[in-house]
């Protein structure tokens, strides 16, 4: 195979030589000469004449092969190939090239599945991603949408004024939510080191040095369970932003996600796990102990909200506190029901340590989180930018949770001062579930977490 070309250059993407063919007549050819690259994905033999459909990123057209222009046309389906050519469109009036050279660029060595019925078996799909793309539109559609999301996101932070940051992955403390950590060890350092879970507590380090709008696109890790909507590997968009709240916050979120509906998809209507939802704003505002109220879970004593947990056959073994028995609760009754975009604000102290109180009420933190199609998309605090009560929430953290006290470096920084602060998280790949009207994450992810093959 090393007598094969090693470039195709000044090629033209597939979509524009479909633009140029489309206003041709029946039977035409254009003037300008034309260089495609592409997979062939079909092929029809009719005498001297063969018939290839190639296949790039931008689309599929139609090469016509004729023996007098082109010579034998020694190519299979998979192979990739170069064709020169003029647009055309045939008898029966389909945009095409008409060929007058045929390269072969990459020979196939193993044959493609069956590209009419597409890469159907789900294990297959996630384990050889290169071929679920190759031979199924939809999923090459749906990493598009992924793709342009993102790009959209930061164009619309950054004509905010906000700046892209990147903080550590490998941490020598953990924290910014509650998670199990991936640990590795540093032999330079001598040391464990953490994967982080988040990226909050350095972002905010920054709002403390006077970066005042700051927000990282980063690669997250919780040693923890896969579902639906978890993976120990997921993205994270978090912002903050200095001299705001969680108010301002939401208005932003609630501009952010309708903004890239309509940049990557040109409406803001999608179809999500059934629905039908509207990512348009005002969206709904919901006091979280309005709806535990409405649900009938709240209360403060927490032996009768476990008991009331479990008459609703809510096994409650694994949750050691009552701030876990309200996470269960929201996350078996209230959150499937927060179908159109909900803001879910006014969390108890107990499940948010970052959060500052509320003016009316020191139990109630300002904190939100919001929910499209029965599921999260992200969680958003008013800061603390008080070292002290910073100091005396993490060591509330340790003795619910246990582990480590805190983060007395992230202490620290506080007592230097951090202006008032809003900060969000939005879980990039929950968001393209939704864009892309997908049921698991991963057929967001082009290379999700599995268990090695027995």
């Amino acid at each position: 195979m090393g007598g094969l070309p090693k470039r195709f250059p000044d090629r033209v993407e597939i979509v524009a030589v479909r633009a140029e063919a489309e206003p041709l007549e029946a039977g035409q050819e254009g003037d300008q000469t034309r260089r495609l690259a592409g997979r062939v994905m079909a092929r029809r033999d009719m005498g001297k004449l063969v018939f290839l459909d190639l296949v790039d990123r931008s689309g599929r057209i139609q090469l016509l092969c004729a023996s007098e222009r082109t010579g034998p046309v020694n190519v299979d389906l998979g192979d990739i190939v170069g064709a020169t050519g003029r647009p055309a469109k045939t008898r029966r009036g389909e945009p095409s090239l008409a060929v007058d050279e045929l390269e072969l660029l990459a020979k196939i060595k193993r044959p493609l599945p069956d590209t009419f019925h597409g890469l159907k078996d789900v294990e297959a799909r996630y384990r050889q991603r290169y071929l679920d793309l190759l031979v199924n539109e939809e999923s090459r559609r749906d990493a598009e949408i992924r793709s342009r999301a993102v790009t959209a996101i930061r164009r619309w932070l950054d004509d905010r004024g906000f700046l892209e940051v990147e903080t550590p992955i490998l941490q020598p403390r953990y924290g910014g939510a509650f998670a199990d950590p991936f640990v590795t060890r540093s032999n330079e350092l001598e040391a464990d080191v953490y994967l982080r879970i988040a990226t909050e507590l350095y972002l905010k380090r920054l709002i403390v040095g006077g970066l005042d709008r700051v927000y990282e696109l980063a690669k997250d890790f919780r040693n923890e369970s896969v579902s639906y909507k978890n993976s120990p590997e997921f993205t994270m968009l978090e912002w903050y932003e200095a001299y705001a709240d969680y108010a301002d916050t939401m208005e932003r979120i609630e501009q952010l996600v309708p903004a890239v509906a309509e940049e990557v998809l040109g409406t803001t209507r999608v179809t999500y796990r059934g629905h039908e939802v509207d990512l348009a704003g005002p969206w709904q505002r919901v006091k979280l102990v309005e709806a535990l109220e409405d649900a009938g879970f709240w209360t403060r004593d927490e032996e009768e909200l476990r008991a009331r947990l479990n008459e609703r056959d809510v096994d409650t073994a694994a949750d050691r506190d009552w701030a876990q028995l309200v996470d269960h609760a929201l996350g078996s009754f209230i959150e499937p029901t927060l179908v159109e975009p909900t803001i879910l604000h006014d969390y108890p102290v107990e499940l948010s340590p970052f959060a500052r109180a509320t003016e009316e009420d020191p139990s109630i933190v300002e904190r939100f989180e919001y929910f499209v199609g029965g599921t999260e998309l992200g969680n958003a605090f008013t800061e603390i930018n008080d070292s002290d009560e910073q100091a005396e929430r993490f060591e509330m953290q340790t003795g619910l949770v246990g582990g480590e006290q805190g983060d007395p470096d992230y202490v620290e920084a506080l007592s230097y001062g951090m202006p008032p602060t809003g900060g969000l998280g939005l879980g990039i790949d929950r968001l393209a579930m939704v864009l892309a009207g997908k049921d698991t994450i991963r057929d967001v992810i082009l290379f999700p977490a599995l268990r090695r093959r027995s």
